[in-house]
């Protein structure tokens, strides 16, 4: 027995036996994935992912369901968090308004705009929109943060008050702009609109677009579709659209 002192010990694997750890792991990617497109929605309300989507009635959620509130006095406050289908409140409504390329303004339901005081204070005292009115919306790596007027970012302070006086974005800094008005659902793939269908309605649309309607009549051509079938599996399909639309004098694009 002297010969097996030498041989390490290892714990015996029986096979098969991380087989599930393996499909727990990839169970975890699936779902971090999952979360990953999962759009960010709270009780109709989206999140804003760029400068175009800031128009409209917008809250501001300053951490989980938690939004920026306007007081009567003008000062503004963190809300009481919100339950995980509940949007913001009346006070924490307000109208946002283009002003450039880069800025907006804020006007709350009080009728006064957010402006940034000498002090780095965030008050709604203003009945026009002037240097200090103006706010910046900054996106990078999805993330969101507000610049003001002082070339600081908006927080909020132990007391609660909502104030810009950092000059960096830190997790402190980062906020959500949302917004409840209808937007169109983006497609997940780069399909056009108009070869979404069967291969009929799609000679529909795309003679629709093409062809020039001198006395309002759609022209389609009538040979058999079932090349175009065959087309589009071989992925000569728009090749064979324009075919048949050459062979009908009224299309502009064509011979």
């Amino acid at each position: 027995m002297a010969e097996y002192s030498h041989v390490k010990s290892t714990k015996l694997v029986l096979k098969g036996l991380n087989k599930g750890k393996k499909k727990k792991h990839k169970d975890k990617k699936r779902k971090a994935a999952d979360d990953e497109e999962k759009p960010d929605v709270v009780g109709g309300w989206w999140c804003v992912s760029s400068f175009g989507e800031i128009t409209g009635t917008v809250a501001i959620e300053m951490q989980n369901n938690s939004y920026i509130h306007a007081l009567d006095n003008g000062l503004f406050t963190v809300g009481a968090p919100h339950k995980d289908d509940e949007g913001p409140d009346p006070p924490e409504q307000f109208t946002a308004i283009k002003l450039s390329d880069t800025r907006i303004a804020l006007k709350s339901g009080y009728g006064k705009y957010f402006g940034i005081n000498s002090e780095g204070l965030v008050v709604g005292r203003s009945d026009a929109i002037g240097s200090r009115e103006q706010w910046e919306p900054v996106f990078e790596n999805g993330k969101m943060a507000l610049l003001a007027a002082n070339s600081c970012f908006i927080s909020y302070s132990d007391s609660g008050d909502i104030e810009a006086k950092s000059k960096t974005a830190g997790d402190g800094e980062m906020v959500k702009i949302r917004s409840s008005l209808d937007r169109e659902v983006k497609q997940k793939d780069d399909i056009a609109d108009e070869d979404r269908g069967n291969v009929k309605s799609c000679e529909v649309n795309y003679v629709k677009k093409f062809q020039s309607f001198q006395d309002r009549r759609l022209r389609v051509n009538e040979g058999d579709p079932l090349m175009l079938k065959k087309a589009r599996t071989d992925g000569k399909f728009h090749e064979a659209l324009l075919d048949r639309r050459s062979k009908m004098k009224a299309d502009r694009y064509c011979k």
